[in-house]
């Protein structure tokens, strides 16, 4: 029987306000645009990330794909960085559905793009090429343990990509989690961008969704690719109250979940056969080295003991979020401990 689930901040239920709320939520038709619950929470989110209009939707996966199909055509090429979940962990929708060129940039070890590398990756005017109209970057940068980037990190990268004529796409699936650790309101981190999507199904715990925000014009387009992705939904706003009350009440406790792998990591880096820096450590995301070809046995003996994370070859994450316990922290502190011994 599974008692932790470290897996992903995903596996969070949503609360009992989130619940009630849902039950309660005043509902209209989504794609008439008179839903007011989902007005509600996309209104919210612009404000709150410093943009003109909000766009809900079903994913962070599906934010970030219309977010690009907005604002780069087919054969247009768009800088990624060489680590990050655009490129890596959406199923190369970008490149499928859009017909879009990603063209990656080294990521440092904190997910930084220098802005130098960005500027030289902007291709001339050639027709041997394919013209460069969009820059993504990530914050909290998942492959990187959730580092977050700080505001100056956000605008220099920014600026790069302006200076050469790009628009700018922030992938902020856990921005909300960037700005609590660095205790900067969230629109410092978003500002300098012109669209950013945010999940509200990961540290803020609700069921479902994510948020897309920019300017008017660019929400516009982005519904009109949402609507021909098969998106466009009805009363959602049954899911959408959720993400009203996540942003209402749920982005300090985030300050928990950070306090918890903080805590986690300094205890894994005392156990034999880990590999992790606790100073690295700096939201809700734990990414450990193993022995080489042990992860997936590591991973299968954990299950045995009741405490669920992902597979892998000899590179690991555990996941800290909303409805685990200290307690539950602690036994699954104690499994990895013993697996550890057993693998070693």
């Amino acid at each position: 029987m599974i008692r932790v689930d470290l897996r992903s901040d995903t596996v969070t239920h949503p609360s009992p306000d989130m619940k009630k709320a849902m039950y309660d939520a005043e509902l209209g038709d989504d794609v008439y645009g008179d839903d007011p619950t989902v007005n509600h929470l996309q209104e919210k989110a612009a404000e709150l990330l410093g943009k003109e209009a909000g766009l809900f939707v079903s994913s962070g996966t599906q934010g970030n794909l219309v977010s690009v199909l907005a604002q780069a055509q087919r054969g247009d090429e768009v800088l990624v960085g060489d680590q990050c979940h655009i490129m890596n962990s959406e199923a190369g929708g970008t490149m499928v559905l859009g017909s879009v060129v990603l063209y990656p940039i080294k990521t440092d070890e904190f997910g930084f793009l220098e802005p130098d590398l960005i500027r030289s990756a902007v291709k001339p005017r050639d027709y041997h090429k394919p013209p460069t109209r969009l820059l993504t970057i990530e914050n909290t940068h998942n492959a990187s343990s959730g580092r977050a980037l700080s505001p100056e990190h956000m605008k220099s990268m920014a600026d790069a990509g302006h200076e050469k004529g790009l628009n700018v796409h922030l992938d902020g699936a856990r921005i909300f989690n960037a700005a609590v650790a660095l205790d900067v309101p969230v629109s410092d981190l978003s500002k300098h961008v012109d669209s950013a999507t945010f999940c509200l199904s990961k540290g803020l715990s609700c069921p479902i969704g994510s948020v897309v925000v920019g300017s008017r014009e660019f929400i516009q387009e982005a519904d009109r690719w949402r609507k021909m992705l098969g998106s466009g939904m009805r009363q959602v706003g049954a899911v959408a109250a959720a993400g009203i009350i996540a942003l209402d009440l749920m982005v300090e406790r985030m300050q928990e979940d950070h306090d918890a792998a903080k805590h986690i990591s300094s205890r894994m880096a005392e156990m034999p056969g880990i590999s992790v820096d606790p100073e690295h450590i700096q939201t809700n995301i734990i990414r450990f080295g193993v022995p080489q070809h042990t992860g997936d046995q590591i991973a299968a003996q954990l299950k045995e003991e009741g405490v669920y994370i992902n597979g892998g070859d000899s590179d690991l994450r555990i996941v800290t979020h909303y409805g685990v316990t200290k307690d539950d922290y602690e036994f699954a502190i104690s499994a990895l401990d013993r697996v550890m011994k057993n693998i070693v």
